[in-house]
């Protein structure tokens, strides 16, 4: 008897997991291994967070089921935080509170896409999106963003891979794994023409506040009424809190959308965990100074570290200005060691160089590699020093 369906067999599992694992592995075994794989801050939850938490905890509130769409005062903190920082108001029936950014997209497509639906997805792309898509019965159509044009795609691109089955748009700005960011000019002219095709938007924001060196973000939600009204924003506390492990992600959008996607999380997690959302409403609130140290940081990284993997023969980087990756071409690099695959190039330097990185073929990009720079400027330089001599050796 075949023990597991068909759809999962073919399923791949999450490479920047994977090599994350295989970086484990070998760690276990010995080796000296340096991990730039995971894409999570290297700082501590703040204190402030934590002890959030440890109140909540404390006196009883952590010990029961919430609603399946988020504690009402998490609620209303999200509500003045997207005042702040997204510059429009919200209301509660437009906030649903997940356990993780990751499961408030697969409720969303979940709750929107119906068998053969397209999604244009642009690569480099995040990991998960493809296989959710899938998981939902629709068809990912890749758009393919080259690294000529900072990894970003046009309105152009995008109506060339438009049918009258496509029905939803998906944008990562900043974007994971390449870090690039899409100006108002470009998001307008995208969204204008979702509107003119009455096309959902999905915007996944996660690293909306992780922007460097003077750049701006921009909410394609924020242009206008009609684009914001078929946007539903994905965003979270993992990245711009340092709370990776906490798990709890948010979706924004259209009420109606809203209400389906908590209908998924009522009948598969229930309600992110209690003790968790106590600590996010201390995050959404900010009292520290935490975020802009851990900012200043991950710049000082990026600036250093981009002009030295620049030096790294056969490499051949666009500077990106948000999140915290790096994804150098390497094509070049590939030829040099006498490799044709990029994830076999990949798993030389881990074996041969003891540098984990992770292969580009996962997100859609198989000339690329990614790094993360969410760890020590001392470590990351000496996994550039590393890369040099493996590939001068």
């Amino acid at each position: 008897m075949k023990k597991c369906s068909d759809f999962v067999l073919k399923m791949d599992e999450s490479v920047t997991l994977a090599a994350a694992n295989r970086a484990k592995a070998l760690k276990a075994q010995g080796r000296d291994i340096i991990d730039l794989t995971l894409g999570q801050p290297d700082f501590p939850t703040p204190k402030k967070i934590g002890q959030a938490a440890i109140e909540a905890i404390n006196n009883g509130q952590a010990s029961f089921y919430t609603q399946a769409g988020g504690l009402p005062e998490l609620k209303k903190a999200v509500q003045h935080y997207w005042t702040r920082f997204y510059a429009y108001e919200i209301q509660t029936n437009e906030i649903l509170i997940t356990a993780g950014a990751k499961f408030a997209l697969y409720a969303y497509f979940m709750a929107t896409v119906d068998p053969l639906d397209e999604v244009i997805i642009p690569a480099p792309y995040w990991v998960s999106y493809v296989d959710q898509v899938k998981m939902a019965g629709g068809n990912p159509v890749i758009v393919e963003a080259k690294q000529e044009n900072n990894f970003k795609v046009t309105v152009e691109q995008l109506e060339k891979a438009r049918t009258s089955k496509t029905k939803i748009l998906l944008l990562n700005s900043p974007s994971n794994p390449t870090g690039m960011i899409y100006s108002k000019e470009e998001l307008t002219a995208i969204g204008e023409w979702a509107v003119a095709h009455d096309l959902l938007i999905l915007a996944d924001d996660i690293y909306h506040r992780l922007v460097y060196n003077g750049a701006e973000f921009t909410a394609i939600s924020s242009l206008s009424d009609e684009i914001r009204n078929r946007t539903t924003v994905i965003n979270g506390v993992s990245k711009t809190f340092a709370m990776t492990g906490w798990r709890i992600g948010l979706a924004v959008g259209d009420p109606e959308i809203i209400a389906a996607m908590t209908k998924i999380a009522s009948q598969t997690t229930s309600n992110p965990t209690a003790v968790a959302q106590y600590a996010a409403i201390e995050a959404f609130e900010e009292n520290d100074k935490s975020f802009e140290k851990m900012h200043a940081a991950f710049e000082e990284r990026l600036n250093k570290i981009y002009l030295q993997l620049s030096e790294v023969p056969g490499f051949e980087l666009v500077k990106p200005n948000g999140a915290f990756y790096l994804f150098p071409k390497v094509t070049k690099a590939m030829a040099m060691k006498g490799y044709t695959d990029v994830t076999d190039f990949t798993t030389a330097i881990l074996e041969e160089a003891g540098v984990a990185l992770v292969t580009g073929a996962g997100f859609g990009s198989p000339e690329n590699v990614r790094l993360s720079y969410a760890t020590s400027l001392e470590t990351l330089e000496a996994a550039v020093t590393r890369l040099k001599d493996w590939m001068n050796d």
